[in-house]
This record gives structure tokens, C-alpha cells and sequence, in this order.
């Protein structure tokens, strides 16, 4: 018989049926959801991209947002005494739209400037009129140990993008983004930027680099002059992760060779940014 809907709605009406009649079986608590929707893979009624977003869906209800923040010192911030000359190079050098503006205290946030707020002073070359307080938009504060799904929520119902991380002494911990948080549910989010080598691995002036871990070990390699193997993993956090033989946690450090490797950000499923530095160097970020 038919119902009236077209193929397309009736194969859609399908899996969601489908779907539901898997998550409203017997299980009781999230792992054995888990363990059903996996079963259900197996099963066919759903491709592995779809069990990866659903799993990340579920795991974002039990994650805060300090594990997935960037630290403060690594956020791409801009002072409030500063001039356009001065922190312009670090914004055009970012390719970032946001950023965080500081005042004189730590837990001073004046606001965000959004790079396109700039475009109207460098246009008419008055950049002796511009003055970020005047600017600067209105920021989130949110605490380290609020969850992910109530921070999602925060962005979507007030169109948000970006909030300051905020420690229990009230001074600025890091930064999160919506991207941030998406990113656990659907995997990385990459943009016509991310392919530049140069923005998977940065050298510092202090000897130390910043690599994400996902840059592949040959790259990684033939930056450092390293001979890691890549037969049994593709990507430096990869091979970073089994030398520490679990999955580690922010601050943590191992040593591979003659470099060490200090986790700057991690969530509950992989590392996502080191620091590297040769071994016994008391070089920081």
C-alpha cells in the first residue's frame, strides 16, 4: 500500500525506524547502548561514519570542556594596549576570525575582535582611529568543568562561536570553539589551511615546537631528521599514544629518541596537540 511518500522519505522513515528499534532494545546504561549500535553495524544498518558520529554524539555528554579547550598558552590572543601594527602580523599569520582580547589581569577579558571589524580601518588606512575597546565584542566565560552537550547548546541558542575558558579562580584557562566541540562528535574539521605542513607543525623561538597530532610520521621525519617507523601507525599522535601505552591526559610527557613529547590537548578518544622539544630541554611553550 502505498502512504503517499516519495522512495527518498520512505528509505529515510526507514533507518530512523530502524534506529530507534535499536537504541529503545534492552540496554540500560551507555555502554551497552554502545554495544548495540556496534552490533548494529555489523549488521549493516549503518556504515562506520555513522557508528563514529552516533559514538561521538553519546561521549559528548560526558566530557567538560577542559579536555577538548586550547590552553592559554596557546591561544592567539591580542592585548588591549596593543596597536593594530603590533598584533596585526599575529592575525594575519593565524588566518584566524576571532580573537580573544586581554586586559592587564589574568582574569581581565575586555571581549572578542572579529578580523573583519579591522577590514573598514585598513581600507581607509585610519588605523590612528581604531580602538579595540570600542570594537571588541561581547565574550562567553564559561567554566573548565562545564559539559560539552551544555556548551553546544549555549552556541546554538545564541549563535555563538567562540567562549573564554575560565579556571576556579576566575582567571582565563584557554579557549573553546564550536569547532571544538563538533569535532568530537563528526571527527576533525579541516579547511583549505589545514593541508599547509606549515600549520601542522610550528617551531618557536625557544627551541620547542608545536605539532598536531595528526601530522603524518614521513612528515614529522623529514621535519625533525627522526627515523620513526611508520608501519603500524600513520600519525605522530598515534605512535606518541603507544609509547605512553594508554591514552594520556593533558600535561603528560614521554620521550621518544631524543625528543620529548609533553600532551597539550587531549580529549577522551585521542591526543590532539603536542609540544616537542629535544630531550632535557627545559624549553617551553
Amino acid at each position: 500500500m502505498n502512504d503517499g511518500r516519495s522512495p527518498e522519505n520512505q528509505d529515510s522513515r526507514s533507518w530512523f525506524d530502524r534506529l530507534a528499534s535499536v537504541i529503545s532494545g534492552e540496554a540500560e546504561n551507555k555502554p551497552e547502548l554502545i554495544d548495540e549500535l556496534r552490533d548494529a553495524k555489523e549488521r549493516g544498518l549503518f556504515n562506520q561514519e555513522t557508528l563514529a558520529i552516533l559514538e561521538g554524539a553519546l561521549a559528548v555528554s560526558d566530557m567538560q570542556v577542559r579536555e577538548v579547550m586550547i590552553p592559554r598558552t596557546q591561544m592567539i590572543a591580542i592585548r588591549a594596549n596593543e596597536r593594530p601594527e603590533e598584533f596585526l602580523p599575529r592575525i594575519i599569520e593565524s588566518a584566524h576570525s576571532r580573537f580573544p582580547v586581554l586586559g592587564e589581569q589574568p582574569s581581565e577579558v575586555i571581549g572578542i575582535l572579529l578580523a573583519k571589524d579591522l577590514l573598514s580601518f585598513l581600507i581607509s588606512q585610519d588605523l590612528e582611529r581604531f580602538e579595540i575597546k570600542e570594537v571588541a565584542r561581547p565574550v562567553r566565560r564559561v567554566p573548565e568543568s562545564k559539559r560539552l552537550d551544555q556548551l553546544l547548546k549555549e552556541f546554538r541558542d545564541n549563535r555563538a562561536h567562540m567562549a573564554v575558558v575560565i579556571d576556579e579562580y576566575g582567571d582565563v584557562a584557554g579557549l573553546v570553539t564550536i569547532e571544538d566541540v563538533l569535532e568530537q562528535i563528526v571527527g576533525e574539521i579541516e579547511d583549505e589551511h589545514d593541508h599547509d605542513e606549515d600549520l601542522n607543525i610550528r617551531h618557536q623561538a625557544n627551541g620547542a615546537s608545536l605539532v598536531k597530532a595528526m601530522t603524518e610520521i614521513d612528515d614529522f621525519n623529514e621535519e625533525f631528521g627522526t627515523t620513526f617507523p611508520d608501519e603500524e601507525f600513520d600519525t605522530i599522535g598515534g605512535l606518541v599514544t603507544h609509547a605512553f601505552g594508554h591514552l594520556p591526559a593533558r600535561g603528560e610527557t614521554t620521550t621518544l629518541g631524543h625528543l620529548d613529547f609533553v600532551v597539550l590537548n587531549a580529549d577522551s578518544r585521542r591526543i590532539r596537540l603536542l609540544e616537542v622539544r629535544p630531550h632535557g630541554s627545559d624549553a617551553s611553550i
